[in-house]
C-alpha cells in the first residue's frame, strides 16, 4: 500500500497538472472503480462533469480532489495498484484503465485512474466543516502537517496500551505511516516494534517523531518508495527511496549501524524487519 510520500509525490503532480480544470466529462469503463459510489458509474461522471477541481488535498494515505464550486470531493483509494495519470489525450489506454476524466480545455491532457487488481477507485462525498470527505473524518492528522499535535499524540500514545508500531498504524492515532516506514524510523530511532507505548517518556516520543519525519522527508525528495512498476507519479515515473532503506526489505542483509543481520519477523499478516543488536526486545517480547 502506498504511504504518504508516495500519496504526497501524487497530489503535488494533480496540484500541478489537475488543480483549477474544469471537468468536460468522465467514462468509467470498470464498476468496480466507482463501486464506492453506490448509484454508479453514470451518476458519478454527471455529479462530476462542469465542476471545476479545487485545490488537490492529503491526510495521510489519503488523498481527494475538492470541487471547488461544490461542497463535495472526490477521494481517490489507491489500493494496492491503483495509479492517478495526467496523460496526452493521444497516448493509447492503458491496459488496465478503469477511468478517465477529461477537461474543459485546450492542454491536451487527461487524467487516467488505473488499476491493475482493481482494489482501489474513486467516490463522490459530501466535505465536513474542516473540508475533508466524511468517510475520512476520523483519521488523524500526520506528522508532516503543520498543525500536528506532538504533545496530545505523546499522551494518546501513552494511553493507548498498545506497542509501539501497531500504534504508529493506527490512523486514528497518526495518519499515514505505514509498515515500511515504520520499520525504517524505529530502525533509527533503536526501538523495537514490541516496545509498549506505555514506557514512553516525552523525549523519547519526540524523537521517534524527528525519525518519522526524517524517513518521510526523505522519501519525499526521491518520489517515494518503489518496488515494483504499480507504484509510479503521476508522469508514471517511480521512486527511488527503496535504494536507501535501512531496516524493510534487507532479511539477512548487515545493519549499516552495527553489522549485524537484519531480521524479518511475521507481523499482523505483515513483516517486520529490524537489527537485533540495536533494536532489543523488551523481555516479554523476546
Amino acid at each position: 500500500m502506498p504511504e504518504l510520500p508516495e500519496v504526497e509525490v501524487v497530489r503535488r503532480g494533480l496540484e500541478r497538472w489537475v488543480s483549477g480544470r474544469v471537468v468536460a466529462d468522465v467514462e468509467v469503463l470498470h464498476p468496480r472503480a466507482v463501486r464506492r459510489h453506490v448509484a454508479g458509474g453514470a451518476d458519478f461522471g454527471s455529479r462530476l462533469t462542469g465542476h471545476r477541481i479545487g485545490l488537490v488535498q492529503r491526510r495521510g494515505k489519503y488523498l481527494w480532489l475538492p470541487l471547488a464550486d461544490s461542497a463535495q470531493s472526490v477521494l481517490a483509494h489507491l489500493g494496492m495498484s491503483g495509479q492517478l495519470l495526467v496523460q496526452p489525450q493521444e497516448a493509447p489506454d492503458e491496459k488496465h484503465l478503469r477511468i478517465r476524466m477529461r477537461f474543459a480545455d485546450e492542454q491536451g491532457t487527461e487524467l487516467r485512474f488505473v488499476d491493475q487488481r482493481t482494489f482501489g477507485g474513486l467516490s463522490l462525498h459530501d466535505n465536513t466543516p474542516d473540508g475533508l470527505p466524511d468517510v475520512i473524518a476520523h483519521i488523524a492528522r500526520d506528522p508532516l502537517d503543520t498543525a500536528f499535535d506532538d504533545d496530545a499524540f505523546h499522551l494518546a500514545l501513552r494511553r493507548r496500551r498498545t506497542t509501539i508500531k501497531r500504534a504508529l498504524l493506527d490512523q486514528s492515532l497518526i495518519s499515514g505511516v505505514g509498515n515500511i516506514y515504520a520499520d525504517e524510523a524505529l530502525w533509527r530511532a533503536k526501538l523495537h516494534y514490541e516496545r509498549p507505548t506505555g514506557t514512553f517518556t516525552r523525549p523519547r516520543t519526540a524523537e521517534l517523531l524527528g525519525h518519522v519525519r526524517d524517513v518521510m522527508n526523505a522519501a519525499l525528495a526521491v518520489g517515494g518508495t518503489s518496488f515494483d512498476s504499480l507504484y509510479v507519479n503521476v508522469n508514471g515515473e517511480s521512486g527511488y527511496f527503496d535504494r536507501s532503506l535501512d531496516a524493510y526489505g534487507r532479511e539477512n542483509e548487515p545493519c549499516r549501524r552495527c553489522g549485524a543481520a537484519i531480521r524479518r519477523r511475521p507481523w499482523m499478516n505483515r513483516s517486520s524487519y529490524f537489527c537485533p543488536r540495536c533494536q532489543r526486545p523488551p523481555r516479554a517480547a523476546s
